[in-house]
């Protein structure tokens, strides 16, 4: 697969000074569009690792799993970047940045000059502590990239016994997709319930039992004691028995790039509220920076989240070109297992006190309150698009600062557009 080049490469190989981008996923690829659409003119480079044109990353875990063959969802494929301008070079990592000079140094020795660079590398999953296995042991997979949903794809199927290590967002994903191939499975959580740090309890609880009603094994405060040819060793002296084993502990921020070029680092890039660096000259966004969150008190926040992705891509972009933007836009999250739709809006951390709204069809809502009454935060869960209406709504209420009163957010004849 060749590279797609376009306006601002010349013969040479090299590139004239303009905006340069690392990564090319959501954020990256999002970003190199966004400059076009903002109307600059200039040379463009998008930079990534990846053989494969840009694609979307949630349904790694849903879709791409179903499908006998994982197909990606493009964001900007080969023919739309070179309508855009874009250079797009695939299967390109950057190796260093020469902050001096302004260029980005390819593993292949070539360099990228640079008016402005966007860090977009995104992260990556976290390893699995004491696994002495090694992570080449063949049966041990992560699942981030569309090749590791084809690997875990073809491993699964009727009567295959898969383990997910960590009940959060994508190892219960991928549980829920396993278990529709007819894949065995057990997930398996060192926490005593899941998703402890992403959802309230009743949350949790509707999506245990969902599981189990599925077939899913659900082991929680089940800490891994190591991986062997059988399977998972667990800390009590049993195995859970797999053929395939994925790791979804959690990720950790690609900030390697970053880190030797001397930029601030704090759970991530550390940028402004603007997405730049400690130096004006390179921003970064998406996965691999931490931003602080001017709707929750400049707190310091690295969202892994497909939306943040989109809005900061965009956002960096423009701020590149000068505009001088701020974080403003509320996280969002969002997860489908089997029928059921979990959407969040805002971040819980910092909540006095919460109630409930009852919905339809079983759906519910847990809304969290400041301290001083302010609205921080709303999760929903139920079939379908059931919580979409009211999270949307209740996201509007947490932009504006909004201290509604708790009687009518726990009150489902009230119209939360009444609160707004």
């Amino acid at each position: 697969m060749t590279d797609t080049v376009s306006d601002g490469e010349a013969s040479d190989g090299k590139t004239d000074a303009g905006m340069v981008i690392v990564g090319a996923g959501e954020c990256g690829a999002r970003a190199a569009l966004a400059l076009r659409e903002a109307g600059y003119a200039g040379p463009v480079t998008l930079l990534d690792a990846e053989a494969h044109d840009p694609y979307e990353r949630p349904p790694l875990s849903k879709d791409a799993i179903l499908a006998e063959t994982p197909v990606p969802k493009g964001i900007g494929g080969a023919e739309r970047l070179a309508e855009a301008g874009i250079a797009f070079r695939r299967s390109r990592k950057a190796h260093a940045i020469d902050r001096a000079r302004k260029t980005v140094v390819c593993d292949d020795g070539s360099e990228l000059p640079y008016e402005r660079l966007l860090i977009a590398t995104g992260a990556r999953p976290r390893p699995l502590p004491g696994n002495d296995r090694g992570a080449e042991a063949p049966n041990v997979v992560t699942l981030r990239t569309l090749d590791d949903a084809a690997r875990i794809r073809a491993a699964l199927g009727p009567g295959k016994r898969l383990a997910v290590i960590g009940g959060g967002f994508i190892g219960l994903e991928l549980a829920a997709s396993a278990r529709r191939l007819g894949a065995e499975v057990t997930v398996i959580e060192a926490l005593p319930r899941l998703l402890s740090r992403a959802v309230p309890e009743e949350i949790a609880a509707v999506l245990h039992e969902r599981h189990a009603a599925e077939g899913a094994r659900i082991l929680t405060g089940a800490r891994v004691a190591g991986i062997e040819e059988a399977g998972v060793a667990l800390a009590d002296g049993t195995t859970v028995a797999a053929d395939l084993i994925v790791v979804g502990i959690g990720a950790m921020p690609n900030v390697e790039l970053a880190e030797e070029a001397g930029l601030a680092l704090e759970n991530g890039v550390a940028v402004d509220a603007t997405l730049a660096s400690s130096d004006p000259d390179i921003f970064a966004a998406g996965d691999c920076c931490s931003v602080p969150m001017p709707l929750y008190d400049g707190r310091r926040v690295r969202l892994e989240s497909w939306r943040s992705a989109q809005e900061q891509g965009g956002l960096a972009a423009r701020n590149m070109l000068g505009a001088g933007e701020t974080v403003s836009a509320v996280p969002w999250f969002w997860s489908d297992q089997y029928d059921l739709t979990l959407q969040i809006a805002g971040l819980a951390d910092g909540a006095g006190s919460h109630v409930r709204r009852e919905g339809k069809d079983g759906a519910f809502l847990i809304f969290h309150l400041a301290p001083d009454g302010r609205l921080l935060s709303a999760s929903g869960i139920g079939p379908g698009n059931a919580v979409a209406k009211e999270i949307r709504l209740a996201e509007m209420l947490i932009a504006r600062r909004a201290t509604p009163d708790p009687q009518a957010l726990a009150d489902p004849g009230v119209n939360l557009k009444k609160l707004l």
